[in-house]
């Protein structure tokens, strides 16, 4: 399965401006951003809230359009001058902070949704497959469990799963363990890098833990405020697979206060400037 995720999942961001306008006047959110994301690369996106993060991200999901310049997913166009918004679908999976599992279904009855409701599996199979993936995952023994009779950790672990199960090509995750404790924080972590080492799926994700970003990444993109474009792309070169080891080490340490030099440039303008939260 490995070597079959590293051959796709590529995405190119290609000159992407986005400009919001609410209440009819022009927000440029992003400006004229490109970057280039290998396949089975692990991206993590950092930079002063309401930089235009998660607008990219929403853009390659297909939330939202661009204004200009375009989107790649394996030279594919997702969007761009023809096709200002993406079609949404099932190569792209998206894990938001705030968590989306349907409290009415067990977790095993959520991770199997998706393939059930899109017809590429029977009923039965779709249920069989994801008893064995929560159980790969180490939650298997709460598959019949509500998503507000386990923890915290256990639903947004199920989450993962249930993007999973539909063998996508990237991952997009928007600052999904924010709202945890250092403990259940730091479990998520090797269970995500325990996912990612047997897939090698394409991670596209949004941090402002410049340790998360560190520790998870390939490489961590600082972006600037808004609008938002390029600042400074740290490569992650520490070896995995990694452990909690690895948070002691000079080398982590080197790049973490890299990163966190230039995060703290951009949050500073975006302080001075009376930056807030834009969708």
């Amino acid at each position: 399965m490995a070597d079959q995720n590293t051959s796709r999942g590529a995405i190119s961001i290609r000159n992407v401006t986005k400009i919001y306008d609410p209440d009819g006047v022009n927000v440029m959110a992003v400006d004229d951003c490109s970057l280039e994301i290998p396949a089975g690369e692990v991206c993590m996106i950092v930079g002063p809230s309401g930089c235009g993060k998660t607008t990219l991200l929403n853009a390659i999901a297909g939330f939202h359009s661009i204004t200009e310049g375009e989107i790649y997913l394996d030279g594919q166009l997702l969007c761009g001058p023809s096709k200002p918004k993406a079609e949404q679908g099932a190569d792209r999976m998206v894990v938001f902070q705030h968590g989306a599992l349907f409290p009415w279904k067990t977790l095993g009855e959520n991770v199997a949704y998706g393939p059930i409701v899109q017809g590429v599996m029977s009923k039965a199979e779709a249920h069989e497959k994801a008893e064995h993936m929560l159980a790969e995952a180490g939650i298997g023994d709460v598959a019949h469990k509500y998503p507000g009779e386990v923890s915290s950790g256990m639903a947004r672990r199920s989450e993962i799963v249930r993007a999973l199960i539909n063998d996508p090509k990237v991952l997009l995750l928007d600052e999904p363990y924010r709202a945890m404790d250092a403990l259940t924080k730091s479990i998520m972590h090797e269970s995500l890098l325990e996912v990612y080492d047997k897939t090698k799926v394409t991670i596209f994700f949004i941090t402002h833990d410049l340790e998360e970003a560190i520790f998870l990444g390939d490489k961590v993109v600082v972006m600037t405020t808004r609008p938002a474009t390029l600042k400074k792309t740290v490569d992650v070169k520490i070896p995995r697979p990694r452990d909690y080891q690895t948070l002691t080490t000079e080398e982590f340490r080197v790049l973490v206060e890299e990163t966190k030099e230039a995060v703290h440039e951009e949050a500073k303008k975006a302080f001075d400037a009376g930056e807030r939260e834009l969708a």
